[in-house]
């Protein structure tokens, strides 16, 4: 791992961009230390995105609930996969241009801000479809999509996350309709949400920043899209991202920093240097595999010790698998915070 040293993350970089889900809320409750965190970062002069692969809700929207849960945010801080997908056919089609949108009033919105008329799906004036996730679709408006990207009209998806969370676990989500509809048709869309590059791409052109910071807590879209746009990001281990899928993350999935959590912006980022042998030390932790297993040692408690901790977990597990293609066993090693009395 590599960047800043000395100064901390929120200083080191002049624009955060954080996920939402995971990092700034769970289940419409903020996260423990996300709006002192965030406060802190945008009066140390780092300028801050909200950004998201939910296309149903406006920045409006995403703000007003961001508000409510004591984060500062306006409209203009949130960037989301609707606007960037918009974004997406405004240069391939011109502004003026008809899209037939298969989505929710949000994607509706976004499309019209950018100049492009918002057409109802099978108008023959369509110059191409965007798709994003609407619970209230009707099978027949899909099914009419889908013949007609079939045909070839061009497609954007806003993004392909299989999944979302609700009150009651995790739902489908429009990757499962992106997924339907490719198979039928034999096309893959452009695809507008993290893991891809527009989102990214979206939020620095609307954002002033010229270092960005990814922060997020999913391996497969939050770090991943960092990756793809080349740029740094942090890893959060407030959301969904557990030990066991950081050890099994491949190079692309692999976060430039890790944190136990927000207030790791106002820490300087922890990397991890190889000991003797395979050994990994960061802060008071040394990390290595032992007859495929991940062990730890080390004795430390503090916020960046917690930070440490990840750190050298991490970079002996991806050692381990570079090496040998096989992740190690996490069954000996227990995560700071996950502890039991006696652990």
């Amino acid at each position: 791992m590599a960047g800043p040293a000395g100064a901390s993350l929120a200083t080191a970089y002049d624009l955060l961009m954080f996920d939402l889900d995971g990092v700034v809320y769970i289940d419409g409750r903020a996260v423990a230390h996300a709006s002192r965190s965030i406060a802190r970062a945008r009066e140390a002069g780092a300028h801050i995105a909200f950004i998201t692969n939910n296309a149903s809700r406006t920045p409006e929207q995403v703000a007003t609930h961001l508000e409510k849960l004591g984060i500062a945010a306006a409209p203009g801080d949130v960037v989301t996969s609707s606007q960037a997908a918009a974004r997406l056919l405004l240069d391939a089609h011109g502004a003026g241009a008809p899209i037939s949108v298969l989505g929710s009033q949000g994607l509706v919105e976004a499309v019209e801000a950018a100049e492009l008329e918002a057409v109802a799906v099978g108008d023959p004036r369509a110059v191409a479809v965007v798709s994003g996730f609407d619970p209230d679709v009707r099978w027949r408006v899909i099914m009419r999509a889908a013949t007609l990207i079939r045909g070839g009209l061009p497609w954007v998806a806003t993004n392909t996350d299989l999944t979302l969370p609700t009150g009651n676990g995790l739902a489908p989500g429009h990757g499962m309709l992106v997924r339907l509809i490719s198979e039928f048709a034999g096309v893959t869309p452009e695809v507008a949400g993290k893991p891809r590059r527009p989102l990214l791409e979206e939020t620095r052109r609307r954002v002033q920043g010229r270092r960005p910071l990814m922060v997020g807590d999913r391996l497969d879209t939050d770090i991943a899209g960092a990756t793809e746009a080349e740029t740094d990001s942090l890893l959060v281990m407030t959301g969904v991202s557990s030990l066991d899928d950081l050890v099994h993350a491949t190079a692309d999935q692999r976060p430039t920093w890790i944190g136990h959590d927000l207030t790791a912006l106002h820490r300087p980022g922890v990397a991890a240097a190889r000991d003797e042998g395979r050994r990994f030390r960061a802060g008071p932790w040394t990390a290595w595999q032992e007859s495929r297993r991940l062990r730890v040692e080390g004795r430390g408690d503090s916020a960046q010790d917690l930070d440490a901790w990840w750190t050298a977990a991490a970079a002996a597990a991806w050692d381990h698998l570079d090496r040998t293609g096989e992740a190690v066993d996490t069954g000996a090693v227990t995560p700071p915070g996950l502890s039991t009395e006696s652990g």
